[in-house]
């Protein structure tokens, strides 16, 4: 678990003065009526720090929890769009930080605990995923060569 912490440490670094750079009006543009704008995705990856945050802490007590959102209505609900975006790259990095803490103090026999997204997963797995998650998704915001993620 140490290297997915330490690479999660470094998305963070890397990609928070990043995230600074894009504009407002890139931040707000929705290519798509249905689909996200880059502050929308970055509030996507906000509500995903939230519910692995959760799946982190319940899966060390509690066997095979099922913790699962509806993405969608997640950042309808939420309105992201309206989201002041300094308050949004804020909210990620400190989201990202916390779980970074979690995991370090996760015992290692805990670890390999279960926890179901859509299916099993250990919770190293579910770390490691998020991770790829993150990069996919921050990519996309920032225009970046892409990351694919199934």
């Amino acid at each position: 678990m140490t290297a997915t912490i330490n690479e999660l440490q470094t998305i963070i670094e890397k990609y928070c003065p990043l995230l600074k750079t894009v504009s407002d009006a890139d931040y707000t543009y929705k290519p798509l009526p249905h689909k996200w704008s880059k502050k929308e995705i970055l509030g996507h990856l906000v509500d995903s720090a939230q519910n692995n945050t959760r799946r982190f802490i319940v899966a060390q007590y509690e066997d095979e929890p099922q913790i699962t959102y509806q993405q969608d209505e997640w950042v309808n609900i939420c309105n992201y769009q309206e989201y002041p975006v300094q308050d949004l790259i804020q909210l990620w990095q400190l989201l990202n930080r916390h779980i970074c803490i979690i995991l370090a103090h996760t015992a290692a026999e805990k670890q390999n605990r279960t926890v179901f997204t859509s299916e099993p997963h250990t919770m190293g797995w579910v770390a490691s995923d998020y991770n790829k998650h993150l990069l996919h998704h921050l990519h996309q915001v920032l225009d970046m060569e892409p990351v694919a993620y199934p």
